[in-house]
């Protein structure tokens, strides 16, 4: 069965010109163009649909999901990777949403109560969910590189470190998907994804080759870091760190 363009836009949300823009950069062709000049879209075509819609939802970009849908191997697979993505950021903004919720009850009653927040006293309880990822956390052992990236995001706006996060969000899971695709670390796509990595980290201050690496084996050995690699995908911590170990020996050593 084929659904003309125009069902389509209905189905999805998505417009028909956003469709047809799809069709012209490559990322969505319909499955045939009739006699009349109308695209039609079969079964494949609203799967494929799905998965771009659902990487767009994740803060992704078209060129990045275009790198996506073209290492693919399995569709099923594919979503459910795409599945694992999503509870993962359903939890974070669970997180999130508890944090709130907890801060306004506490208000609330220290307002009422004339007391002082009871949260405050644990205060670290106010950020749970909204921990921005920081280089950083695998830069522990080079104080100088450490402040260099601390004194560039001091500067920046909210709106700024949450682009960062999406950017990052969104390397992690383009390898994510080259990994799924059984690529080994050292594969040229893998190898391009690093390097987007490391001159995105450059901006801050290049880091030697031994710095890297550690950077590299953070990933695995600092617990929250792990955490954040594995919601996306099993495994993907040690992808990234066997990863970046190859391109230290290969590009900075």
């Amino acid at each position: 069965m084929a659904w003309p363009i125009a069902e389509v836009a209905r189905m999805s949300g998505a417009t028909a010109r956003t469709l047809r823009h799809y069709d012209e950069i490559g990322l969505l062709p319909p499955a045939r163009i009739g006699t009349n000049g109308h695209r039609y879209y079969e079964e494949r075509q609203l799967l494929q649909l799905q998965q771009i819609l659902v990487l767009r939802t994740l803060g992704l970009g078209l060129p990045e999901i275009g790198r996506i849908l073209a290492a693919q191997v399995d569709e099923l697979e594919a979503l459910r990777g795409h599945r694992r993505r999503l509870l993962a950021e359903r939890d974070r903004l669970d997180a999130l949403a508890g944090t709130v919720s907890r801060t306004i009850a506490e208000l609330e009653h220290s307002r009422k109560d004339g007391r002082t927040m009871t949260s405050i006293n644990r205060p670290e309880n106010l950020f749970e969910g909204v921990r921005p990822a920081q280089y950083g956390e695998g830069m522990r052992d080079f104080p100088e590189l450490a402040e260099k990236v601390e004194q560039r995001t001091a500067t920046m706006s909210q709106d700024e470190i949450e682009a960062g996060h999406r950017r990052r969000t969104a390397q992690m899971i383009r390898l994510a998907e080259l990994q799924a695709a059984g690529l080994p670390a050292d594969a040229d796509p893998v190898q391009a994804e690093v390097d987007a990595q490391y001159r995105a980290l450059a901006e801050f201050r290049a880091a030697s080759a031994e710095e890297y690496r550690a950077m590299g084996r953070s990933c695995v050995e600092n617990e929250q870091r792990r955490a954040a690699y594995e919601a996306i995908a099993p495994g993907l911590a040690v992808y990234q760190r066997d990863a970046i170990e190859a391109y230290a020996t290969a590009r900075l050593s």
